[in-house]
């Protein structure tokens, strides 16, 4: 047979082929094919929109994530992945890591990425001056950290540049949960020439290594910026996303998203829940506490802060505060059930007020026939949240024999000069998912956050988050921080309140999306496609 009759034969047997498979299976195969091309739309989360792109201020983590690339990342799982570091080594003792870069690794403006890159970006975020929120996990762990913080020296000397391509990091002890902290968005890796040269003009057009590069800014007809275009980064060393761009702002219309012109938003209405798009669902690494004053009668006892978190409808309140776009699930643990190893508790905060009331009435036995009053405290303005928690708690306290009095406070410092006892709302997002972040930052009796809120001393809790610091072992780790979590438990310094789950609505059309471990701003999108 000729070579075109046997092309031809061939083809005809594909189509009978074809013909016979089922008709839902041809149908999932072509549907399931990821195309490249399109813009997609992003409406933001955070509003107004501030157009500085900083890896190490609060802000749109979503472009940060786009824009610029760090050592490492987590993946859909929390597991530590490879980024601009092709793999790294952990020495025997734990207390020297070396990261040996990609090669050829380039900046949005062509320049190669080096290991000096990468100790400029780490000094920049352990800068006390710059940053005051993100040098104390730094500090006392990177060797030479604490003389660069105070200003005893010009560099860090345990960031160690060895070659063109490799850097070491040395710790003062071993410090398993570094490998979080570095796939964390304040640890991506800028160009240091053109931060030295630029300053702050850099994040007019701001330069990184990531899968999308800064294009131009969405504005008005004023020309007020209301949004960035991205464009894909053609020059990029992982895998090539799909989509050609994205359009990221909070401006866009609610008759734009009801139009189908924008791909994912927010979710801030009931409507939005039933109009036809997915909705998706994912945890964030917001938590939220009730701190107790235990420093100051009669909730110095814990057996009283006890009983007021037997009172306490946590189920009620979160039908309070929720709403379409953030869901706050009642927390039965101290430790996020978001974070590796952690797990949703069975209820070890049952509610039972008449319980509690019992339990009050016969602990302080106030002759005097006077009811016990308390403060409730909050930090900043007056919020639609703050005014619902007040009401309920106040409502649910009531039934305990506790008068409830509600106060703003403008400082968090403004705390220490409460003489009264008080309850505290401690609205807490993780700097880096690990239980140590958690219980170092609230409940540690050295951290200003304590200072500010529990006022909580146990020198056995001190004890052991030594223990987890120096401990190298993952199981052995964990293990601590379970024996930490069941002397909170004990203890009640605080009434876990709730957890928070995000919600987005996405387009049909929109294939792609893997919720990422940390919320929607860490969203992958390379893996992102539209449907024609």
């Amino acid at each position: 047979m000729k070579k075109p009759a046997l092309i031809f034969a061939a083809g005809l047997l594909v189509v009978v082929l074809s013909a016979l498979l089922p008709v839902s299976g041809r149908v999932t195969a072509v549907e399931q094919a990821p195309r490249f091309g399109g813009v997609l739309r992003v409406r933001a989360m955070i509003c107004p929109f501030n157009p500085v792109f900083d890896p190490v201020s609060e802000g749109h983590m979503f472009v940060v994530e786009q824009i610029y690339d760090g050592l490492v990342r987590f993946d859909e799982n929390f597991n530590i992945i490879p980024a601009v570091a092709e793999y790294w080594k952990i020495s025997e003792d734990g207390r020297k890591i070396i990261f040996y870069l990609r090669q050829g690794v380039k900046f949005h403006n062509g320049r190669e990425l080096t290991a000096e890159d990468v100790k400029f970006s780490l000094e920049r975020v352990i800068k006390k001056t710059s940053q005051g929120r993100l040098y104390p996990y730094f500090a006392g762990k990177v060797v030479g950290a604490d003389d660069f913080i105070g200003g005893l020296a010009t560099d860090i000397s345990g960031l160690k540049v060895i070659d063109e391509y490799t850097l070491e990091i040395q710790w003062t002890r071993p410090y398993v949960s570094g490998l979080y902290l570095l796939a964390m968005s304040y640890c991506k890796i800028l160009p240091k020439d053109l931060l030295l040269s630029q300053g702050k003009r850099f994040f007019q057009k701001p330069v990184g290594t990531g899968p999308f590069k800064f294009s131009y800014w969405l504005r008005s007809p004023r020309l007020d910026v209301l949004g960035v275009r991205l464009e894909r980064n053609s020059g990029y060393y992982g895998k090539r996303p799909y989509i050609d761009a994205i359009d990221y702002s909070p401006h866009y219309s609610d008759d734009q998203v009801a139009n189908g012109l924008i791909h994912i938003v927010p979710v801030v209405s009931e409507r939005q829940l039933k109009g036809g798009l997915v909705i998706l669902t994912n945890n964030s690494l917001r938590a939220l506490y009730l701190a107790f004053s235990c420093d100051l009668p009669p909730l110095d006892q814990p057996e009283i802060r006890r009983a007021i978190g037997l009172g306490i409808d946590k189920k009620k309140l979160s039908e309070i505060v929720s709403s379409p776009l953030s869901a706050l699930d009642p927390l039965d643990s101290y430790f996020p059930p978001v974070l590796p190893g952690f797990y949703p508790a069975d209820a070890d905060f049952e509610y039972d007020p008449e319980k509690a009331r019992l339990l009050l009435s016969r602990k302080l036995q106030q002759e005097d026939g006077r009811r016990l009053s308390l403060d409730l405290v909050f930090t900043g303005a007056k919020t639609g949240l703050t005014e619902a928690l007040g009401r309920e708690l106040h409502r649910q306290l009531i039934i305990l024999g506790i008068d409830l009095g509600v106060h703003y406070l403008k400082d968090e410092k403004d705390t220490r000069a409460l003489k009264s006892p008080y309850l505290k709302l401690i609205d807490f997002t993780l700097d880096f998912p690990d239980p140590e972040n958690v219980a170092e930052s609230l409940f540690y009796s050295a951290s200003a956050t304590n200072q500010f809120g529990c006022r909580y001393v146990n020198s056995r809790l001190d004890e052991l988050l030594g223990q987890a610091a120096a401990e190298p072992g993952w199981e052995k780790r964990l293990y601590t921080f379970r024996s930490i979590e069941t002397i909170l438990k004990n203890d009640v310094p605080a009434v876990p309140l709730f957890s928070e789950r995000i919600r987005i609505a996405v387009l049909p059309k929109v294939k792609g999306i893997k919720p990422p471990a940390m919320g929607f701003s860490f969203l992958n999108t390379r893996e992102i496609w539209i449907e024609r």
